[in-house]
């Protein structure tokens, strides 16, 4: 049976009131630490591996390097990348058309939001991924991909804006058993 253990990654500087998906921004070294030694601490708790799966982002690579200084195995995994907003990412909200916000809304599953991935692409590229697990895993990643991986049924054809669950908070640990 396969089981993944996977963290949202801390909260970085300069993301509120915008669009965050693939864009790059810092996270507070101390902030990661603190999320590092949660991991470590799961792990010895639960008997689970010393080795994590992190997302190419900053805000998720920075917990992988005090993973690694602490002796851990940590692989950079672009398959655990949050939503690609293409044209959005980045951006205030409040600057997006509000038009464009509502089309995706409307059509969660297939609209593109700026032009980058479709929720019906995160959530096979999520599936693809999680499927692939064997035995245990340990991952760091983010809100959309965890939402997608724990919300979106596999082989779903269709998900609606009012299914989507809140976001997991920042640091918080989602188990998914395959």
């Amino acid at each position: 049976m396969a089981e993944l253990w996977a963290w949202r990654h801390p909260r970085v500087a300069g993301a509120a009131g915008r669009c965050l998906g693939r864009t790059d921004l810092p996270v507070d070294r101390r902030r990661a630490k603190r999320l590092a030694h949660r991991i470590r601490a799961a792990a010895r708790r639960n008997g689970l591996p010393r080795a994590v799966t992190v997302s190419p982002l900053a805000r998720c690579r920075e917990v992988g390097r005090w993973l690694a200084r602490w002796g851990w195995r940590v692989e950079v995994d672009a398959g655990l990348a949050e939503l690609d907003f293409g044209a959005w990412d980045g951006r205030r909200w409040s600057d997006i058309d509000w038009a464009e916000v509502e089309a995706w809304q409307n059509d969660l599953w297939r609209y593109a939001p700026g032009g980058g991935e479709t929720l019906e692409a995160l959530t096979a590229r999520v599936h693809g991924w999680a499927g692939a697990v064997q035995g245990v895993r340990l991952a760091v990643g983010h809100a959309g991909w965890l939402n997608a991986l724990r919300a979106v049924p596999r082989g779903a054809t269709d998900f609606a804006a009012r299914d989507w669950p809140t976001p997991p908070r920042h640091g918080e640990c989602v188990v998914w058993r395959g």
